[in-house]
Order: structure tokens, then sequence, then C-alpha cells
């Protein structure tokens, strides 16, 4: 793949405009990669956290969201959820594995750090759980939370900041 079949991502906040779209985004990344980890109904109800839009939209906005765009279309974002907490992190299917995800936590860890974070959480799913332990994220606990009516698995993780700060060698 040349750079021209795939162009370089971009970053920016998130415009109250985007919502819709990270919306369609959330909803395709849990229906196209969660399969082998989450059963249908799972999936149908983590989904439809996303129903009401207006709501998605506000729980957005209400937190540090950091959006990656080719060419100017979203194809994911992450929101940093006070000052050390990964609420979402999302990509489109269509650029899974491309690095994305990796830009974006990126660009979320140094924001955190320079805001004084020592450490970042995030309730990984099982699908993202390879991701996280991959970019130095280790498992604390593992935990079943409520999902409309059903229960879905994640594993509560922790990324200590201060020791990358310590050695001067950011991730």
């Amino acid at each position: 793949m040349n750079a021209q079949a795939f162009p370089k991502p971009a970053l920016r906040p998130m415009l109250p405009e985007d919502s819709q779209l990270l919306a369609e985004i959330f909803r395709d990344s849990i229906a196209e990669l969660t399969r082998e980890d989450y059963d249908e109904a799972q999936q149908e109800a983590w989904i439809a956290t996303a129903d009401d839009e207006e709501a998605f939209a506000e729980k957005l906005a209400g937190e540090l969201t950091l959006i990656a765009t080719i060419s100017g279309s979203p194809v994911g974002f992450i929101s940093l959820k006070g000052q050390d907490n990964i609420d979402m992190l999302y990509v489109h299917p269509g650029v899974a594995k491309t690095g994305v995800a990796s830009l974006l936590l990126d660009a979320i860890e140094k924001l955190a750090r320079s805001r004084g974070a020592a450490h970042l959480t995030v309730d990984a799913s099982d699908t993202a759980r390879p991701f996280f332990e991959k970019h130095g994220f280790f498992a604390l606990h593992r935990q079943t939370v409520p999902c409309g009516e059903e229960w879905l698995g994640n594993t509560h993780m922790e990324k200590r900041l201060e020791a990358e700060t310590e050695r001067g060698m950011p991730r």
C-alpha cells in the first residue's frame, strides 16, 4: 500500500456537527469489530447506547474528544473523561489496524500528561484489551457492567505516565 492509497490521518477537536457521524462510527465499530467477543444481543444493547444521539453528543462534548480524519472525513475518535479516564476509543472498521487508534491514544496520552495526569485508566472491551496491552496498559481487574438488558465483560486497565516522564521517553 502506498501513501496515496491510505493518506495519513490528521487530528482535530470534536465539533458539534460531528456527533451524528461519530455515533455511526461507534455503531459500525461495535457491529463489525466485536463479533468474536460479544454475542448479538450484547452488541445490540451496546449499539443502542447511541440511539439517543443528542445524549451521545452531549456526553462527547462534555469530555475532551479528539477526532482522527482522513482527507477531512472523521474515521475515529477518543474521549477523555476527567483528567485520566479514557471513556471511548472507536475507529471505523475500514481503518481498523491502520494506526488510527494508536494516533488517537498517543495524542490523548500527551494531553493527559501535559495536564498533570500520573496515569490513564480505561475499561477496555475484550476486543480492545490486546490493543491497550500493546500500548503499555496493564489489567487491574475484570468486571461485568450492565448495558440495557445485557451484561458486558470488560477489563479495568491502567497505564502509569509518571515513569515514562521520568525516563524522558514518552510513548
